[in-house]
C-alpha cells in the first residue's frame, strides 16, 4: 500500500491517536518532559521524548497501562487553527514545537520535520489534558482505539530531526491494530522474524560477515555463503544467456565527465564517494553501470536490425550510506547488481516489456517465491520526455501486466522524472513484502548520451532503454534468501547437501566411498568422520540445514545401502544408495 492511500484508511488515523495519548501518558509520569514529534509509521507509531532519566520496561508498562484507561476514557480529539503567536504561546516550555512552530510559519517543515511545498496552516489536537502541534489526521474520540490490541514495543535513541549533533531523544515505539488477533499475530511475525534475522543465521551457518576492520557495510562471503552465492549466479548466467543476453564487464570506476553527463554529480553526488585524482583527473567509485552499458551501446553505429539489445552484467556499485542506517547485507556500502539494459525500437516496446515481465517472474519463481504482486508508478508532475512516449510506455506496462496475470496496483504519478516503472514485489514464507525486481523507462539518459540507432530509413532514431534489476542486489537477495528459508535453502542451493555420517571408525571407509559416487552424480557431500557419537554429529548436521544425513554402520555396509535421515526430523530409514540418488536428483531438479 503506498504512503498516500495508508494515510486515508483508519489505521492510520488510530496509529496517530494512540501515539498522542502515549505522549499524554508520558507527560503524566513526568510532567518536566519535552515532547518532539509523533507520527503513525507502517506498522505503528512512535513519538520522541526529552526525558529525566533513561525509561525502564517498568516504565512501559506502566505508560501502557495508563494508556488504556484514556482509551476507555473516550476523550474527543479537538481540532483548532491558530496563529504562529498562539502556537508559541500553547508550547513556550516546549523547545522542540517552538523550532517546529518556527518552520510552519517559514512555510519550510512541517509538524513532523518533513519539508513542505507551500507555507501550511497551524493546527493543533487537543484530547483530555493533552494539546499538541499537528495536522491530523485522527479518529473522533480515544475510544475508537482498542485497547486491547495495543502495544508498547521498545525504546530507541534517536536524534533530534536526525543529526547526530542535536540532542538524543528516547523514542518509544508502539503498534495497535483493530484486533487483538491481529496484534497477536503481528507479534507471532516480529518473533519469527527474529528467528529468522538473516545477521543471525548467517553467523551460525558460517556464510558471511562484516568486520570493522574492513570497514562497515561491506561484506565478506565466507565459503559456504559464496558457494549458495556462485550457485545463483551460475543459474542467472545460464538463463540470460539462454534468453539472448549478452554480458559485458566494466570498470568500478569512471571520470567525472561520465557522470556529469549522466546527471549522477547533479543529482545523486550525495550518494557517492569523494573523487580519487588520477593524473590530474577526477574519477568517482560507479553508484551505478548503466553509463558504461550506454558507452558499449555508442561503441559503433546502430541498426534498426541490431535491435533488442540486451546487455547484462552483475556489477558490483559503490553508494554511500550512513553507518547508522546500515543493516546487514540489506544495506550496504557496495554490492553487486545484477544489472541489465534493453534498448530497443519503439515498434519492439511491448514486447520487450512482456519478454522482460516473463523473464524476471521466472527467475523469482525459481527460487520459490509465489506470491508476487506488481506496482505500476506513471508519469509525475514534472517529467522528462514526451507526453506521447509516456503514454506508450505505460501503456506497453501495464498491457504486459495484464497478459502475465499478475496482481497489480497502479501508483498513479509515482514514476520517477525519468520514466515509468513496474516494481515486483514478493512476499515472503511469513508474509513480509521484499521489492526484487524493476523493470524502469529512461527517457533522460538516451537524451543526455545522445543515443541513436539507423532506421530502416536511413535516419537516425532515439531507441527505447529500459533499466532491469531482477533479484536487485545479489547481497539483500542473499539476506531475503536466507530469512524466506530460515536458512533451510532448496537442495539446489545448499552449499552442502549430503553428510555422510559412519557409526565408528570401521566404517569411515564405506562412508568415504558413497561420497566418491554421490560426488561423481553431481552431490555436494561431505564425510563427518570426527570422533563424535552419531547422535552428536545428526544433531551438528541438522543445525547446519543440511538437507540429507546418510547414516552408516554395519548393517548398511553389509546391504549396500545407507540410512536416510531429513533435516525435518523425518527418518525414512535404510535405502539402496541409487534409491536415494533418483530423490535427490528429482529434488534438485524440481528445485524444492
Amino acid at each position: 500500500m503506498s504512503k498516500e492511500r495508508y494515510e486515508d484508511t483508519k489505521l492510520f488515523r488510530m496509529r496517530h491517536s494512540a501515539a498522542h495519548v502515549m505522549a499524554q501518558a508520558v507527560l503524566e509520569k513526568f510532567p518536566d518532559a519535552k515532547y518532539a514529534i509523533g507520527p503513525a509509521i507502517d506498522d505503528g507509531f512512535y513519538y520522541d521524548f526529552d526525558l529525566p532519566r533513561p525509561l525502564t520496561p517498568e516504565d512501559l508498562e506502566q505508560i501502557e497501562a495508563r494508556m488504556r484507561s484514556i482509551i476507555r476514557e473516550n476523550h474527543p480529539f479537538v481540532r483548532r487553527e491558530i496563529s504562529a503567536d498562539e502556537a508559541r504561546q500553547i508550547f513556550k516550555d516546549q523547545p522542540y514545537k517552538l523550532e517546529l512552530i518556527e518552520g510552519l510559519e517559514q512555510g519550510g517543515f512541517d509538524e513532523h520535520g518533513e519539508p513542505l511545498a507551500e507555507k501550511p496552516v497551524i493546527s493543533i489536537y487537543t484530547h483530555a489534558s493533552f494539546t499538541d502541534l499537528c495536522r491530523g489526521p485522527h479518529v473522533e474520540r480515544t475510544g475508537e482505539i482498542n485497547p486491547d490490541a495495543i502495544k508498547l514495543m521498545s525504546v530507541a535513541g534517536a536524534y533530534w530531526r536526525g543529526d547526530e549533533h542535536r540532542p538524543m531523544l528516547q523514542r518509544i515505539y508502539g503498534t495497535v491494530w483493530y484486533t487483538s488477533e491481529e496484534l497477536q499475530q503481528y507479534l507471532w511475525k516480529l518473533e519469527e522474524a527474529r528467528k529468522r534475522d538473516h545477521r543471525k543465521i548467517g553467523k551460525e551457518l558460517d556464510l558471511f560477515s562484516v568486520n570493522d576492520e574492513v570497514g562497515p557495510g561491506l561484506i565478506l562471503w565466507h565459503p559456504k555463503g559464496a558457494k549458495v552465492r556462485k550457485i545463483i549466479e551460475d543459474f542467472w548466467m545460464n538463463e540470460h544467456e539462454r534468453s539472448g543476453y549478452e554480458f559485458v564487464f566494466t570498470p568500478h570506476i569512471g571520470r567525472a565527465a561520465l557522470w556529469e553527463t549522466s546527471g549522477h554529480l547533479g543529482f545523486y553526488k550525495e550518494s557517492m564517494y569523494a573523487p580519487v585524482d588520477i593524473e590530474g583527473q577526477q574519477y568517482y567509485l560507479k553508484p551505478m553501470n548503466c553509463p558504461f552499458h550506454i558507452h558499449i551501446y555508442k561503441s559503433q553505429i546502430r541498426s534498426y536490425r541490431d535491435l533488442p539489445m540486451r546487455l547484462a552484467e552483475k556489477g558490483t556499485v559503490y553508494r554511500y550510506e550512513r553507518s547508522g542506517v546500515l543493516h546487514g547485507l540489506f544495506r550496504v556500502r557496495g554490492f553487486t547488481q545484477d544489472d541489465a539494459h534493453h534498448f530497443c525500437r519503439e515498434d519492439q516496446m511491448p514486447e520487450e516489456i512482456d519478454f522482460v515481465l516473463d523473464f524476471s517472474l521466472h527467475i523469482l519463481h525459481s527460487f520459490g517465491f509465489q506470491d508476487i504482486k506488481a506496482y505500476l508508478s506513471t508519469r509525475p508532475e514534472k517529467a522528462d520526455g514526451e507526453v506521447a512516449r509516456w503514454n506508450a510506455a505505460e501503456a506497453a506496462l501495464e498491457n504486459s501486466l495484464k497478459r502475465s496475470g499478475v496482481p497489480y496496483e497502479v501508483d498513479a504519478g509515482g514514476g520517477a522524472f525519468y520514466g515509468p516503472k513496474i516494481d515486483l514485489k514478493v512476499n515472503d514464507a511469513i508474509g513480509r513484502e521484499w521489492q526484487l525486481s524493476t523493470i524502469q523507462f529512461d527517457f533522460n539518459l538516451p537524451e543526455r548520451f545522445d543515443l541513436t540507432y539507423i532506421g530502416e530509413d536511413g535516419q537516425p532514431h532515439r531507441p527505447y532503454m529500459i533499466h532491469r534489476a531482477l533479484l536487485g542486489s545479489m547481497e539483500r537477495f542473499f539476506g531475503v534468501l536466507i530469512e524466506h528459508y530460515a536458512g533451510a535453502f532448496p537442495v539446489w542451493l545448499m552449499p552442502i547437501q549430503v553428510v555422510l555420517i559412519p557409526i565408528a571408525d570401521r566404517h569411515v571407509a564405506y562412508a568415504q566411498k558413497v561420497a566418491s559416487e554421490l560426488k561423481l552424480a553431481g552431490l555436494r557431500v561431505r564425510v563427518d568422520d570426527r570422533a563424535e557419537r552419531m547422535n552428536a554429529k545428526i544433531r551438528d548436521a541438522q543445525n547446519q540445514k543440511i538437507p540429507y544425513m546418510l547414516v552408516v554402520g554395519d548393517k548398511e555396509m553389509e546391504s549396500g545401502q545407507v540410512a536416510l535421515r531429513l533435516r525435518s526430523g523425518e527418518n525414512p530409514g535404510p535405502i539402496p544408495i541409487a534409491t536415494f540418488l533418483e530423490r535427490a536428483k528429482k529434488e534438485i531438479e524440481e528445485k524444492i
